[in-house]
């Protein structure tokens, strides 16, 4: 008889369970990501990288809502090029990456994924849906024509899986993914953060010194959960499922509505890392006390009901 495994595929990333952090959280130090590594992820997740070292917005970035936070961070990273020695790094440690990226034109988003590609990453995360930084991803936006060419040009100049981060600040996230496959990509990851503004009634002005920011935590999980349901029917590829994951239950639904992983960030930041391993384990009982052996038993499987 054979035995539980929590291992899964994902356009060939090779995970040993299906939980993995979502870019932008805790994701810039070899320390630190090894630390989330060894709190039980299938795999690391980077933060976002882009072609130039970056300081992002001014203070105060972050705040905490009803329902979870809103962060106009403005993708703050060292650059591609200072991570080549953390990638290699975790590359010797054993630890599957997923390295995140981003770019101002086409050319940088294929020049960085080259970089990144070559350093040792496993996988890539092309990351077209920050929602507080329009200058760099005002040209994808929620065009599917240039999600299409984006994804070409990173699938022409690398070999490693391409995954497609989309946001859900779109009218019909269903055919941005579906112009992502077209472009080759080999996964969807749904979603990046939804649009949101917070206001100081002391102050009578906005909190954050972008004015908006993203909202993460619980209150985006039904939003992002209708939007992996809507591209797993749309697409053949994988998808990654993100946005308001708490505890296994949660994980579990995104798994059902079709998700063949999950990625996890603010929960992370609101208890400790061992929320992943908590997860993992969760996932691995819920399995077991239905009679599944595999995740992939219960990828989708809501949609067969």
């Amino acid at each position: 008889m054979s035995q539980l495994s929590l291992a899964v595929d994902v356009a060939g990333l090779r995970l040993r369970n299906p939980v993995m952090n979502a870019a932008g959280v805790l994701g810039m130090s070899h320390s630190l990501l090894r630390r989330i590594y060894e709190g039980g992820v299938g795999a690391v997740v980077t933060k976002s990288l882009g072609p130039e070292p970056r300081h992002g917005h001014s203070n105060p970035t972050l705040v905490t809502v009803e329902g979870g936070a809103l962060n106009a961070m403005g993708l703050p990273n060292p650059g591609a090029e200072y991570f080549i020695d953390t990638i290699r790094a975790l590359n010797g440690d054993g630890i599957p990456v997923v390295a995140s990226f981003f770019g101002a034109s086409i050319a940088d988003f294929r020049d960085v994924a080259v970089v990144l590609s070559e350093a040792g990453a496993d996988a890539l995360e092309l990351n077209c849906s920050c929602p507080n930084v329009e200058e760099e991803l005002s040209m994808l936006g929620a065009d599917p024509g240039n999600t299409e060419k984006v994804t070409a040009a990173v699938k022409e100049a690398v070999d490693k899986p391409v995954l497609v981060k989309l946001s859900p600040n779109v009218t019909d996230i269903a055919e941005i993914a579906v112009a992502a496959e077209r472009g080759g990509a080999d996964a969807i990851t749904a979603v990046n953060t939804l649009k949101g503004i917070a206001v100081d009634v002391d102050f009578r002005r906005p909190i954050l010194t972008n004015v908006t920011g993203g909202l993460s935590g619980p209150a985006l999980k039904p939003v992002a959960l209708r939007c992996v349901w809507e591209i797993h029917k749309a697409v053949e590829i994988p998808v990654v499922g993100c946005g308001g994951i708490s505890d296994w239950r949660d994980a579990v639904e995104y798994l059902l509505c079709g998700a063949s992983a999950v990625e996890i960030g603010t929960a992370a930041m609101k208890e400790d890392l061992d929320v992943y391993g908590k997860v993992a384990n969760g996932i691995e009982r819920y399995l077991e006390s239905n009679g599944f052996k595999e995740v992939k038993e219960i990828v989708g499987l809501a949609h067969e009901a």
